[in-house]
């Protein structure tokens, strides 16, 4: 690297032109420069390299055996050299062997990974995905480690410093199995806290949520009998027996075990976030995955 330091690497784009070309006003005619300017950095190189490089002959100049042993190598570096600094070609999913690594909770499984997985499989069949799922509180630890292609979270958990795409908003509704023998209508509020309620608590062990904040500003409490990590366990629960829940409706709403009513208390829903590294932005794979994400989600919104 030493020896690159003493040298312009316009000079050796000089070079490598008149290796192709000992002529002078041709390589200034092709560079876009003064012949002067060539015969100044022909100077330069022919000090920097300690040989004369291109002497007269009877047709004009002829390389030194120094500069035909720089020819070939300097025009293969120079060439991988304009290919490392070039714009990335555009991304082909037909032909990709891409493995693509996101973060996702259960609920984003089945409301966003699977919407995704048939035009995935489709459009770039020798793609892989990797769907990853950590607790709340290791999400901003695995966002800072730069290995996570993209991360599906709520907003107000969102980890900071991330790109952010707001894909649907989401709310939730009183969850029953179907033929529930106390849920033939939307209940009243006095029968809502008669239930007995399954709810999600990803971390763990959780008796309180989003339903309990509001209920006891209102000086109100229900009955929280179980408490599942996950929604899938909950959905198979409720199906099966008559616990009811509060859940997201875009995971209840196609399932003919269930039925669901609008809760007699207004819920705050959420608004549910694709999110993704900086350094992955202006990735052309990357960014065909992110509109793959937004166009199956529509699709899957139209039927």
């Amino acid at each position: 690297m030493d020896n690159l330091k003493r040298l312009d690497l316009n000079l050796l784009l000089t070079l490598d032109a008149l290796l192709k070309d000992p002529n002078v006003t041709h390589v200034a005619r092709k560079l876009n420069l003064s012949q002067p300017t060539i015969s100044v950095q022909l100077a330069k190189l022919r000090k920097s390299l300690d040989d004369p490089l291109f002497l007269p002959g009877p047709r004009g100049m002829r390389p030194t055996a120094r500069a035909e042993l720089l020819r070939a190598p300097l025009g293969q570096a120079l060439a991988l050299l304009d290919k490392a600094i070039s714009s990335p070609g555009p991304f082909i999913p037909g032909e990709a062997l891409n493995t693509w690594q996101v973060i996702a909770a259960d609920y984003c499984e089945n409301t966003v990974l699977l919407p995704v997985l048939k035009n995935l499989r489709f459009e770039a069949p020798g793609t892989r995905l990797a769907v990853l799922e950590n607790a709340n509180s290791q999400i901003a630890q695995v966002a800072g480690q730069d290995k996570v292609d993209l991360f599906f979270h709520i907003r107000e958990e969102s980890p900071q410093g991330l790109r952010c795409r707001m894909l649907f908003s989401e709310r939730y509704v009183l969850v029953s199995r179907a033929g529930h023998p106390w849920l033939k209508s939307t209940p009243s509020l006095r029968q809502f806290l008669e239930l007995d309620f399954v709810m999600i608590s990803p971390d763990g062990g959780g008796f309180w949520g989003n339903t309990d904040i509001v209920l006891s500003q209102m000086g109100l409490s229900r009955k929280v009998v179980l408490s599942v990590p996950h929604f899938m366990f909950a959905l198979f629960t409720i199906a099966t027996t008559d616990l009811v829940g509060m859940l997201p409706l875009r995971l209840v709403r196609d399932n003919p075990q269930l039925q669901y009513f609008a809760p007699p208390v207004d819920i705050p829903g959420f608004e549910m976030n694709m999110l993704w590294h900086e350094h992955l932005h202006r990735e052309p794979a990357h960014k065909w995955l992110r509109e793959l994400v937004v166009r199956s989600l529509q699709e899957s919104e139209n039927g």
